[in-house]
């Protein structure tokens, strides 16, 4: 499948990523586990980080995309062919969004310093045009900590919230929602 055209925001390159951008990528992603989520590393969850070729550069249905300001990669978003798992989610939510049909974004997380630029809403953007150019897929699915400062409002202003799963006891608490695919 062809790369997307690269778009430029302000000072910043949003594109697809690939192996050059691997270490890059990897350090705003454990970053955002270690200093913003506050567990780390869990390999039960976070195994793409550590094979990105494996799961992102070498699956023609999978992708990873950065935001770049000059050589510095500062924002990361990617799309799995996976839906959510139970549990720890509502069995329902994993019987509504089967793997391989559902595009799950994950690992939207821009560094800090370089928030408020619009890079989230780009690389989702792009995330769903690739989405929307490869084939096989129904649904664009995500879930996000809504205990994490700006996510609640950011995903609500580019996506349909389809459950809060703060109201399941014993489920986890991520809110859940869907993108048209465009």
């Amino acid at each position: 499948m062809a790369k997307l055209e690269e778009r430029r925001v302000g000072q910043y390159v949003i594109r697809e990523a690939g192996p050059a951008d691997a270490d890059g990528a990897r350090s705003v992603i454990l970053d955002t586990f270690y200093h913003v989520f506050g567990h780390g590393y869990r390999p039960q969850w976070h195994a793409d980080v550590i094979d990105m070729d494996g799961v992102y550069f070498s699956h023609p249905r999978q992708a990873l995309f950065v935001a770049a300001l000059d050589d510095e990669i500062v924002g990361t978003t990617a799309v799995r062919a996976d839906g959510p798992k139970s549990p720890p989610h509502a069995p329902w939510l994993a019987e509504r969004y089967p793997s391989d049909t559902t595009a799950q974004i994950f690992r939207v997380y821009i560094r800090a310093e370089h928030r408020r630029n619009g890079l989230a809403r780009e690389l989702v953007d792009m995330a769903c045009r690739f989405v929307a150019v490869t084939p096989g897929y129904d649904t664009i699915y995500l879930h996000t900590n809504a205990d994490i400062a700006g996510a609640e409002p950011f995903w609500n202003s580019v996506a349909k919230q389809i459950h809060d799963g703060r109201t399941d006891p014993g489920h986890s608490p991520a809110v859940h929602y869907e993108i048209p695919i465009p």
